[in-house]
């Protein structure tokens, strides 16, 4: 927010006047509607050089540097046995520059024109082909017409503009120029600037629109393609990537680190292959009912209310599905070593797999809870960075009804052979007092919730030791939440867990849940754990261990 995007929090819808030329405004909706649980309803637009900017500014604060413009020439394999068995040939742009370097992992992000997929003979499956042509343009314009600075979708009968408000006071206009539907359609028509602003000033009457600078522009043929590239709409293209990159980066960092087995890299292309496809698939029945039918405000309405189901609305339907996309929200996980289900190998029946609150695989739901040590009120699931570690969600419900199970459960986390440590850091004699996240362990960061006001929850009688060493990781749950208006513990329920007995919740590393279990007296809760994570992990833990 620091770089100041653009942000809005409604959609505009702009339809033909039903006699005559003209269009008029159908409807405002939420960007984000209510049955989305989102921390932050609303959207923001910022040019993709400015984020780039911001990872290559902490790239370099960390000691890395970024060489650029340099492109890939070739690639081969020279020996499997050395650490380093990839020799890659690399050249400047702009300069009469080469270099040849060695490296274990080759990344290709090149989107559609790769170098590398097409060396190793990766097609592009296209699920549909090209079916419209737009003219994008980014500038600063001068207008009356009232919306352009929200999100639009505007229908006339000279044709279609999406408005998407940027930063700097600029704005991008879609401005659909050929479809597949026209009897002279070419997919390879271009269009030159004053073209496009002219078709886009026939659209907008009555209103008026002018061109003080015009940015960037181009002409897109939209097709469905599938290998690592996604639609543009919506900015999903750029989006999608950053969910690519977390995915496949915390799994590279637990195999490197020496936590995880080398076979889960495997999961990156079953995880995300299937993220691909869905989102191509809801694109194109979106798509096809934009074709068929122009929604009226009403539609998109009832698409944006919390109780309605849509089962007798196929637009309503898709309209829901589309805000999930959108937002992130609606990325799930299918079944696998890290999304548990009733197939996976950890068959503890203290596994919950009844929650209609915690959905597997998808990302944690958004809860507030007071930290104990300081009285802030914090978004739990803010409170651990992206720092590659699972993050273990211990929700202690009452203290008083659950304080045998959270000793029994320290106990036999810190027992030897379990999975917690297993990985217990080779420094942890000198690890620093104020260390908040990883004390004792490089890939596990613990947080405890109990379901009491924070005045009541005393750490040091409370607390065990390994769970109290996490102090900036205690809390209260005991903030007023509106969508929980009758929970005493609105954490607790938003997880689908019971406030007097609580429960575990595992979070991966990018934030999607993998398990949810019930906190019990004994070993058992524990023992389930170390099943679970027996799945991946690099070392025998739990009984296998003790039976070695």
């Amino acid at each position: 927010m620091a770089l100041e995007p653009a942000k809005f929090c409604e959609v505009a819808f702009w339809d033909p006047e039903p006699a005559g030329d003209g269009i008029r405004r159908t409807g405002n909706w939420s960007a984000c509607p209510k049955f989305i649980d989102a921390r932050y309803p609303f959207t923001t637009l910022l040019h993709q050089g400015l984020i780039e900017k911001v990872f290559i500014d902490d790239l370099q604060a960390n000691g890395v540097t970024i060489q650029r413009p340099w492109t890939i020439t070739d690639f081969r394999t020279i020996d499997c046995r050395s650490d380093h068995p990839l020799e890659i040939s690399l050249k400047h742009v702009s300069e009469d520059k080469a270099e040849t370097v060695r490296t274990k992992y080759l990344f290709s992000g090149e989107g559609a024109r790769s170098f590398v997929r097409d060396r190793l003979g990766i097609k592009m499956h296209y699920k549909d082909p090209i079916s419209h042509v737009w003219g994008v343009m980014d500038g600063t314009v001068r207008t009356n017409f009232p919306d352009v600075k929200m999100k639009c979708t505007i229908h006339s009968h000279h044709g279609s503009i999406m408005i998407i408000p940027r930063e700097n006071n600029m704005v991008r206009l879609y401005v659909q120029i050929a479809s597949s539907s026209d009897e002279d359609f070419d997919p390879r028509r271009k269009a030159s600037v004053e073209e496009v602003q002219a078709s886009a000033k026939n659209i907008l009457q009555p209103y008026y629109i002018e061109w003080d600078h015009v940015d960037w522009y181009s002409v897109y043929p939209i097709g469905q393609g599938i290998t690592e590239k996604y639609t543009p709409k919506a900015g999903q293209g750029m989006n999608t990537a950053f969910h690519d990159a977390l995915n496949l980066a915390w799994k590279i960092h637990h195999v490197e680190g020496g936590f995880a087995r080398r076979s889960i890299l495997s999961s990156y292309e079953s995880e995300r292959k299937t993220i691909a496809e869905d989102l191509l698939d809801f694109d194109a029945k979106y798509a096809a009912l934009f074709s068929q039918k122009i929604p009226s405000a009403d539609d998109v309405g009832e698409g944006s209310m919390e109780d309605r189901d849509g089962e007798n609305d196929e637009f309503v339907e898709i309209f829901k599905a589309s805000q999930e996309f959108t937002s992130g929200y609606g990325i799930a996980y299918q079944p696998n070593e890290f999304n548990w289900s009733s197939s996976h190998t950890a068959s503890s029946p203290l596994f919950m797999s009844h929650s209609t609150k915690l959905r597997i695989g998808r990302v944690m739901p958004t809860a507030d809870v007071s930290r104990v040590v300081d009285a802030n009120e914090v978004h739990l699931e803010q409170e651990i960075p992206l720092n590659g570690s699972f993050r273990i969600f211990l929700f202690g419900g009452n203290p008083s009804v659950t304080r045998r199970a959270v000793a029994d459960f320290a106990a036999n986390l810190t027992r030897k052979g379990s999975f917690y440590s297993a990985f217990e850091r080779e420094d942890i004699a000198s690890v620093s007092y104020h260390e908040r996240h990883n004390p004792h362990s490089h890939f596990f960061t613990i947080c405890t919730v109990f379901a009491a006001r924070r005045s009541s929850i005393d750490i040091a009688s409370m607390v065990p030791e390994v769970l109290s060493r996490y102090r900036d990781h205690i809390y209260a749950d005991d903030v007023w939440e509106h969508r929980s208006l009758d929970a005493t513990a609105s954490a607790h329920r938003k997880m689908g867990l019971d406030a007097e007995t609580g429960g575990v919740v595992i979070v991966r590393p990018d934030g999607h849940v993998g398990c949810a279990l019930s906190l019990v007296e004994g070993d058992g809760t524990v023992d389930a754990l170390n099943e679970y994570f027996a799945a991946f992990v690099s070392k025998p833990i739990g009984k296998v261990r003790a039976n070695l």
